[in-house]
């Protein structure tokens, strides 16, 4: 069955089952293989990608539920080339943050939406959004600062655009 989907800000068309994951569509039809695979049940939170802007499991929602909907992995957190990297990404960079990386796309998305949707988080806020993704390296606390430094960077980033 063929569907199309809004990938990044692309139109693409896949032809796969309807039950099949949209995680397996990105990583296995798409070749977008930032997603990752934990678990395969949502709680790890590894597969999260945005949903017309909300954090989404990739690997609980079948490709017939997606239908018009705006997917962002995060190959396309930072869509235009040669421009800095998203604020989340460049302070993942910048502390350091990921050990073995494999949770780190996940929690990326997961702290990139709740940015956008609360610029001055709270140890709080980032524990709430980001507290249902696993970590196995334990890299907890330099994922919290991260988060706070991103938001100081998008801050300046919005006060003093290019």
């Amino acid at each position: 069955m063929r569907h199309r989907l809004n990938i990044n800000g692309q139109h693409r068309e896949v032809d796969v089952l309807g039950d099949t994951p949209l995680l397996w569509v990105l990583r296995d039809a798409l070749d977008l293989v930032g997603t990752k695979y934990g678990c395969g049940i949502g709680q790890c939170g590894a597969c999260t990608v945005h949903v017309d802007g909300q954090p989404t499991r990739a690997c609980q929602l079948p490709v017939s539920e997606v239908g018009a909907r705006a997917i962002t992995t995060i190959e396309g957190l930072s869509p235009v080339a040669g421009q800095p990297a998203h604020p989340v990404q460049q302070a993942w960079m910048s502390l350091d943050v990921p050990q073995c990386g494999y949770c780190q796309a996940g929690q990326i998305m997961a702290a990139a939406a709740l940015l956008r949707d609360t610029p001055h988080p709270t140890d709080a806020d980032i524990d709430a959004a980001l507290g249902g993704h696993l970590c196995r390296c334990g890299a907890y606390l330099r994922i919290r600062a991260a988060v706070h430094l991103a938001a100081k960077m998008a801050a300046k980033m919005a006060a003093n655009p290019p």
